[in-house]
């Protein structure tokens, strides 16, 4: 009985030092470890990706955020058009769109799941359809897809180049700028494919209407 009394108390002594080193090593030490290597070399990453404007944080460069001037009558975000727009945002909660795109509400992200052929998308597809058709004055066969489908985040900071360049018209004429200085502001701020060849070129929205608005502030001498 005593060597099996001592034998589970080794046991349970071993079990118990096994326990505290490795949460010494995995909870404290590894932690402080990546935790300092990111800071050193990727520490822009590491924070967040924030994006600053004149030292003041305006968002981040990984999240799609919305730019309205207010909100109408039925109590619907109205779309501020001095700025670029992002693509709509579907997300999980229970907010209504207004044709356009939603909140862009952290706790909600995910994509609708609302199928292809789902009557309710088709609707909402058609309405983005028909507003950026009349608001950037294009036929509705040349508005690109990321202008009226929402990413599966719902939170996608990026639209394409093609959906810019759509707005750069309506951007300048807001913001009285020459239409070919607006068009250059969106391809410096194009990023191309990943290593050439991964993904789709890209526009980060956060990232240009922050450049845009520090181009107005300059007087348009970019």
């Amino acid at each position: 009985m005593n060597n099996s009394v001592r034998n589970t108390a080794r046991l349970i002594a071993a079990g118990l030092r096994a326990l505290l080193v490795l949460t010494v090593v995995c909870g404290v030490v590894y932690p402080l470890v990546v935790t300092g290597v990111a800071q050193a070399a990727f520490p822009g990453k590491a924070n967040g990706s924030e994006v600053s404007s004149h030292g003041k944080v305006v968002g981040s460069s990984l999240l799609g955020q919305r730019y309205d001037k207010g909100k109408d009558k039925h109590g619907n975000p109205i779309p501020d058009l001095k700025f670029f727009q992002p693509r709509p945002s579907a997300g999980l909660g229970s907010n209504k769109t207004n044709g356009v795109n939603t909140q862009y509400d952290l706790q909600v992200s995910g994509a609708s799941n609302l199928g292809a052929t789902n009557t309710d998308l088709v609707k909402a597809v058609q309405e983005r359809k028909k507003w950026v058709s009349e608001t950037y004055d294009v036929p509705e066969s040349k508005v690109p897809a990321d202008a009226v489908t929402s990413s599966g985040s719902g939170l996608d900071p990026d639209i394409s180049p093609e959906y810019a360049q759509l707005q750069t018209g309506r951007v300048a004429k807001e913001n009285h700028l020459p239409a070919n200085t607006v068009e250059k502001l969106v391809k410096d701020h194009t990023d191309g494919r990943l290593l050439g060849f991964m993904g789709e070129p890209r526009v980060n929205v956060l990232e240009l209407n922050v450049a845009l608005k520090d181009l107005v502030q300059s007087g348009g001498r970019g």
